[in-house]
C-alpha cells in the first residue's frame, strides 16, 4: 500500500500547530542582531603599546584622548597619521597608576574625556538574560524531544495527542486489494461474502430485520494471509479500512489505549459503512485477572473499552470489526460472546492447489523460464504459508538478479526453497574426517527414509553446511498429513534417530552432531505417550504439561495434573519408546551398511544427491572402500 495514501486520524482540529523550532531560531536571529549592532557601533581603532601612545603624545599626534575604566582610546592630529591607518587607536593602561599621565597630556594640550566602563543598558540587559534563555531553550527542547520520542505517531496536538487513534486509513480509493489477490482461503471468503453484501446495501438487510455481525475473528497460522483478507473484505465493500495493531494501544500513560480506542471508533462511525481492522487482538485481548495487575492494569482497560464500544453500535450503524489473531485459546471469553466476536473464521496453511495459486499469483509479475513448473514447486512446499510462498518467489527473483540472468528458472526456485527451509549456504567443512562424520549421519538420515515403510519420501541429502547445520536430509510427505498414525510416527522417529545410530555402526561411538535429533525424537515421542495415548501402561489418557506462559495471560507457574509416579511412568515410556526406535533402525542399517557407505562415499564425491539418485545407488550399490577393506580381512 503506497505510503501517499495512509495519513493519522483524525486531523488536528485547529490545523497546523506552528512549529517551534522557528521561535527557537528567531531568538538566536534577535541575539546575533543585537551583537552585529553593538559591534558596528565601535569606532574602528588600532591597539598600541602604553609606551608607544605616550611617545605620540610628546610628538603632539594625539589630539584627545578617553578613559573607560583601563581602556583608553586616542584620536590622531589632523594630517599626523600614516596613510591606511586608522584615525583612533587604543591601548590598555597598567594596573600601577602613572602619576605623569594627566600631566602629560596638559603639557601637549591634548583633549581628555572620560566615561564609563560598564556597558550600554540594553547590552546589561540582554547579558543578564541571556543564561536565562539558554537555560529555559535546553529545557524546552529537550522535553519536546522527549515527548517526539514517546508520542511518536500518536498524532498532532503535542501532549494532548495522546488519546489519538493511531489507525492508519485507507480510503476507497487506495484500497485495491480484492478477493481475486487472495487465494488458498476459498473457505474464509465464502464465510466474508455476506459481510460484504451488508457492507455494499445495509438497508436491505435492515429492511429484513437481519442483525449482521458486528465482530469477525481471523484465526490462523501467521502467514496465512489474515491482514490480506481484511483488506480484501474493505476493497470488495468499497468503504473506508482502518487498519492498527493492538500493541498500537497501549503506551506508558494510563489511560492512552482506552482513548485511542474511543477515537477510532469514533472516526469509523464518522466514516460508515467502514471496516475496522484489529491486528494481534491476543496483545490486548488476553484473559483478565492473571493476578499480574489489578482493575487498573492498561492492557484491562483497553479491553474493557474495545468490548463497550463493540457493544454500543447501534443498528444503523454499518461498521464491522474484524480482528486477527494466531493465539484465540489466549482471548478474554467476553471477547467471543454473541454481539462482539461471535463469527470465527479459520485461515489453514494452504494445500497443494492452494499453493500453486499463490504462487500464480505472486509471480504475475516474475519473468519466468520455460523450465518452470509451479505445480512441482508447490509440491515441494509443504507447510509454506502464503507470506512464505511469496518469499519463495521473492528470493528466486534475487538469486536470478544475481546470476544476470534474463528469467527465473526453476534452479532458481530450488535454491530459494533450500535457503529459506536450511538456512543460507556456508563454506564447506575443511577436515576430512569431519566430512567423513557427517556424510555418514545423513546417509543414516537418507537410508532410513528410504527403506522404513511408513516414512515420508526421501527428497534431498546433502553435507553442504546451510545455516547451522553441517549437514541436512529433506523429506517431502505426498500429501498433506492431518492425522498421524502409530506406525508413522515410529518410522518418523526412527529416520530422526538414523543419523546417530549409523556413527555407532560405522564409527563405533557417537558424537554431539545428533542434538537436535534427540531433541525432536524426544518431544515427539513424549507428545505420542502424554497427549496422544499411544502407550499400553498409560492406557487412552492425556497427561498435558503446564505449558503456557504468563505473558499469554495464564498463571504463573500452572501445576501438572497428574502424580509423581504418572510423570515418572510417562518418563520411562518416553525412553522405552525411543530404544524402541533405535533398536529397529540399528538392525536396519546394520543389515544395509553395503548401501550405508556407499551413500556417505557419494555424498563425500558429490556433496548432495536427489531422491532419484539415491534410489539408483540403493539399487546398484558400489562397494565403498571400508567394505573392501572389511571383506579382505
Amino acid at each position: 500500500m503506497p505510503d501517499n495514501t495512509q495519513q493519522r486520524l483524525p486531523a488536528s482540529p485547529g490545523g497546523e500547530t506552528p512549529n517551534p523550532r522557528l521561535w527557537l531560531w528567531f531568538l538566536v536571529a534577535m541575539l546575533l542582531a543585537f551583537y552585529w549592532s553593538a559591534l558596528s557601533q565601535q569606532p574602528d581603532t588600532q591597539p598600541v603599546a602604553y609606551s608607544e601612545f605616550k611617545a605620540l603624545v610628546r610628538a603632539d599626534k594625539v589630539a584627545g584622548v578617553t578613559f573607560a575604566g583601563r581602556q583608553l582610546t586616542g584620536t590622531y592630529v589632523e594630517g599626523e597619521r600614516k596613510a591606511g591607518q586608522p584615525a583612533s587607536f587604543s591601548t590598555l593602561l597598567p594596573e600601577i597608576d602613572d602619576p605623569e599621565l594627566l600631566q602629560l597630556l596638559e603639557t601637549h594640550q591634548v583633549t581628555v574625556n572620560a566615561r564609563s566602563a560598564e556597558p550600554v543598558w540594553w547590552l546589561r540587559i540582554l547579558f543578564s538574560m541571556l543564561p536565562w534563555v539558554l537555560i529555559l531553550g535546553l529545557i524546552f527542547y529537550f522535553s519536546s524531544k522527549m515527548q517526539e520520542r514517546l508520542l511518536k505517531g500518536g498524532g498532532p496536538g503535542g501532549i494532548f495527542g495522546f488519546g489519538q487513534s493511531r489507525a492508519k486509513r485507507f480510503e476507497v480509493t487506495a484500497t485495491q486489494v480484492s478477493f481475486d489477490d487472495v487465494a488458498g482461503v476459498d473457505n474464509a471468503k465464502r464465510d466474508l461474502e455476506e459481510i460484504v453484501e451488508f457492507l455494499k446495501d445495509p438497508q436491505r438487510f435492515r429492511k429484513l430485520g437481519a442483525k449482521i455481525p458486528r465482530g469477525i475473528l481471523l484465526m490462523g497460522p501467521p502467514g496465512t494471509g489474515k491482514t490480506l483478507l481484511a483488506k480484501a473484505l474493505a476493497g470488495e465493500a468499497g468503504v473506508p479500512f482502518y487498519s492498527i495493531s493492538g500493541s498500537e494501544f497501549i503506551e506508558m500513560f494510563v489511560g492512552v489505549g482506552a482513548a485511542r480506542v474511543r477515537d477510532m471508533f469514533e472516526s469509523a462511525r464518522k466514516d460508515a459503512p467502514a471496516v475496522i481492522f484489529i491486528d494481534e487482538i491476543d496483545s490486548v485481548g488476553r484473559v483478565r485477572g492473571t493476578g499480574l495487575g489489578g482493575g487498573h492494569d492498561e492492557r484491562e482497560q483497553t479491553l474493557n473499552q474495545i468490548l463497550g464500544e463493540m457493544d454500543g453500535f447501534q443498528p444503523h450503524e454499518a461498521v464491522v470489526v474484524l480482528a486477527a489473531t494466531n493465539r484465540p485459546d489466549v482471548l478474554d471469553p467476553a471477547l467471543l460472546r454473541p454481539g462482539r466476536f461471535d463469527r470465527k473464521v479459520v485461515l489453514e496453511l494452504p494445500g497443494k492447489d492452494a499453493r500453486r495459486r499463490i504462487l500464480l499469483i505472486h509471480s504475475r509479475h516474475v519473468p519466468l523460464a520455460d523450465d518452470v513448473d509451479l505445480e512441482r514447486v508447490a509440491s515441494r512446499t509443504v507447510g509454506f504459508s502464503g507470506a512464505d510462498l511469496e518469499n519463495l518467489v521473492n528470493e528466486a527473483a534475487l538469486q536470478a538478479a544475481r546470476d544476470n540472468k534474463e528469467r527465473v528458472n526453476m534452479a532458481d526456485f530450488s535454491h530459494a526453497r533450500d535457503k529459506i527451509v536450511l538456512g543460507a549456504e556456508r563454506e564447506a567443512l575443511a577436515s576430512e574426517d569431519e566430512k567423513k562424520l557427517v556424510a555418514t549421519h545423513e546417509s543414516g538420515h537418507a537410508l532410513a527414509a528410504s527403506l522404513l515403510p511408513h516414512a515420508d519420501p526421501l527428497d534431498k541429502v546433502t553435507i553442504i553446511p546451510h545455516g547451522l547445520a553441517l549437514g541436512a536430509t529433506e523429506q517431502l510427505p505426498e500429501e498433506e498429513l492431518h492425522n498421524l498414525r502409530y506406525s508413522y510416527l515410529l518410522d518418523r522417529i526412527g529416520v530422526m534417530l538414523a543419523g546417530r545410530v549409523a556413527e555407532q555402526v560405522v564409527f563405533g561411538e557417537v558424537s554431539s552432531g545428533a542434538e537436535n535429533d534427540l531433541k525432536q525424537a524426544t518431544r515427539l515421542a513424549r507428545r505420542m505417550v502424554s497427549q496422544w495415548g499411544m502407550s499400553e501402561k498409560l492406557g487412552p489418557a492425556a497427561f498435558p504439561r503446564g505449558e503456557e506462559h504468563p505473558f499469554l495471560g495464564r498463571e504463573i507457574a500452572q501445576p501438572n495434573d497428574f502424580s509423581e509416579q504418572t510423570a515418572q511412568l510417562i518418563d520411562e515410556e518416553v525412553r522405552a519408546l525411543t530404544r524402541q526406535c533405535e533398536q529397529s533402525v540399528r538392525e536396519l542399517l546394520e543389515q544395509h551398511r553395503a548401501q550405508l557407505e556407499t551413500l556417505a562415499q557419494a555424498l563425500l564425491e558429490r556433496e548432495s544427491l536427489s531422491a532419484d539418485e539415491v534410489a539408483a545407488l540403493l539399487e546398484d550399490p558400489v562397494e565403498s572402500p571400508q567394505a573392501a577393506e572389511r571383506s579382505a580381512r
